[in-house]
């Protein structure tokens, strides 16, 4: 009896300590919400930023014509991708993680009260100049970081990102909704059940207060949970009595093999975004002429379909990560991360392919409004691309906070998310072929293309899983 009892006693503790090491840092968490409330920032004052140029002057808006709106939109949405490789260059150099996510936290803070403190194109270009920067110096930095509350090779690292992209999400889902209901609601003032003035200055307030709120969170619970991760800079090697100076050691040949893996899957990744960032441009367009929106006799606005993807990921998150953690533990091992991208471009493809569906059910490339296609198709490409995110988006942070030299880890960090600015500039010219080429021949195209860059990079992945090594 007394031996059983002691079994018993043994496989208790074997089990507590594999559910420990199951268990993430608190810090991941902390980080978590640092990056949940910068990006209810960033994409409340996204969500407004069209509105507030197009809308007349007397009602709240800047009365900018659409084509120059859409102009401003683009450049603002793709330089915000760019800045962090300044910023990683200079907090790897420089500054460190922690200061540089505080400097940048603080600037986009002041970016979004400079917008809610004036009306006006002056203010407008000085509040996205601030913002543009700002992000610079927290978007690559805060990444990093997630990266290094795990030592290499730690199996959790993979689904650390999954849980630290739910907050990106979970920003991105409320932000439109809060900042909003404030602008078209709550501060709006109406008369005969028509709004007669936006209170869109408001909801930018609320974006501020929210970039606000998260800084308060990270410089109050930094030292707590992340010890001295991101404190100082790691790009310069430490000096001694004989140089001051003295630089850093040049590259070993497996970081060169590594850093190329990063630059390719970069490259990768400007495909995968480029259909991907359709979303808000020739789906929005296509969704708004050619899918019945209609449920029961209510008609669904058209942006409220751009809230299916956070939503998705939301509830899409935690099994996906449990299912990289569940791989990586397994006899068989876990997917490679070129197998993961390539299954996520493949997944993107099936999206769109479900989109030509949409077309032909209206029997092609009909320019009769009156004919619709059933939401159906709508909402089953919105998830294929969520899922095709997950495999992708977090699975390429983590695999720059693994694969990058320390001393470059920032920058490279940066690097990645440039692929973003590349394909945002893409999708918006792609998305004005729609009105030449059609959207069957737009969407058909996307999704050969996803689809055959997937299976080469599957039949390509030995080669890039030996350089990662």
């Amino acid at each position: 009896m007394e031996l059983k009892k002691d079994s018993d006693i043994t496989m208790k503790e074997v089990s507590s300590n594999e559910s420990s090491k199951m268990k993430h840092p608190p810090g991941l968490y902390m980080l978590f919400f640092t990056e949940m409330w910068e990006r209810f920032s960033y994409y409340g004052m996204r969500a407004l930023l069209v509105m507030y140029l197009t809308t007349e002057f007397i009602r709240g808006g800047l009365g900018v014509d659409k084509v120059s709106a859409m102009t401003i939109y683009a450049n603002f949405t793709s330089l915000v991708y760019l800045t962090p490789l300044a910023g990683g260059y200079i907090s790897d150099r420089y500054l460190g993680q922690r200061k540089a996510i505080t400097i940048g936290g603080i600037i986009i803070a002041l970016g979004q009260l400079t917008l809610f403190s004036n009306q006006s194109m002056t203010t407008l270009y000085i509040g996205l100049f601030l913002l543009i920067i700002g992000n610079g110096f927290f978007k690559p930095n805060i990444s990093t970081m997630v990266g290094h509350l795990y030592a290499d090779g730690d199996k959790r690292k993979d689904s650390a990102f999954t849980i630290f992209y739910m907050g990106i999400n979970a920003g991105s889902f409320l932000a439109p909704l809060i900042c909003g209901t404030l602008a078209e609601k709550t501060m709006a003032t109406t008369q005969a059940g028509e709004i007669i003035h936006y209170g869109f200055r408001y909801g930018f307030l609320v974006a501020g207060l929210g970039m606000i709120l998260g800084q308060v969170i990270f410089n109050g619970l930094a030292n707590k949970f992340l010890g001295d991760i991101g404190k100082a800079p790691v790009g310069v090697a430490k000096s001694n009595s004989n140089d001051n100076k003295a630089k850093a050691k040049p590259l070993t040949k497996q970081e060169k093999h590594r850093t190329a893996v990063i630059l390719i899957l970069t490259a990768f990744a400007i495909i995968f975004w480029t259909g991907f960032e359709q979303a808000g441009s020739s789906l929005t367009i296509y969704t708004q002429d050619f899918i019945n929106r209609s449920v029961n006799g209510w008609e669904v606005p058209v942006s409220w379909f751009q809230s299916l993807n956070p939503l998705f990921i939301l509830i899409l998150g935690i099994p996906i990560s449990k299912l990289w953690y569940k791989l990586a533990c397994s006899k068989s091992g876990d997917l490679s991360i070129p197998q993961k991208m390539a299954t996520g471009s493949i997944l993107l493809g099936l999206g769109f392919l479900l989109m030509v569906g949409a077309v032909m059910q209206r029997g092609g490339n009909i320019e009769d409004t009156a004919i619709k296609a059933n939401m159906i198709w709508l909402v089953g490409t919105y998830f294929f691309h969520t899922v095709g995110e997950l495999c992708l988006s977090p699975v390429g942070l983590s695999m720059v906070s693994q694969l990058a030299p320390a001393k470059l880890a920032s920058f490279l960090m940066g690097v990645w998310l440039l692929s973003s600015f590349v394909a945002n500039q893409i999708a918006g010219r792609l998305a004005g072929y729609t009105e030449t080429l059609g959207h069957l021949q737009i969407f058909a195209g996307i999704a050969a293309t996803s689809i055959i860059m997937g299976i080469l990079f599957l039949l390509f992945n030995k080669k890039l899983a030996a350089m990662m090594e």
